[in-house]
């Protein structure tokens, strides 16, 4: 049950960070994708930071940020 709620949120994730980073071209599959990888990466690295969130509110905001962060660091790599 626990990965289900996990695939839930990082899909949550990926489609609220599409959205603010204006990435809806994308595809909605590619923003899940990246809205699971996200929130494993923002999990890490905040928690390298020593910022640990709480919750389920706390997870989608920690998911949304880390996928923010990957979705401009592929518009970094990506350009030319």
């Amino acid at each position: 049950m626990h990965i289900l709620i996990s695939l839930a949120i990082g899909a949550l994730c990926g489609w609220l960070a599409g959205q603010l980073m204006g990435s809806k071209d994308k595809g909605l599959i590619i923003n899940i994708i990246l809205g699971i990888i996200g929130g494993v990466f923002g999990s890490w690295l905040f928690g390298i930071i020593g910022i640990h969130f709480v919750g389920i509110l706390g997870n989608i905001v920690g998911g949304v940020l880390g996928t923010c962060i990957l979705i401009a660091i592929g518009r970094f790599l990506t350009k030319k």
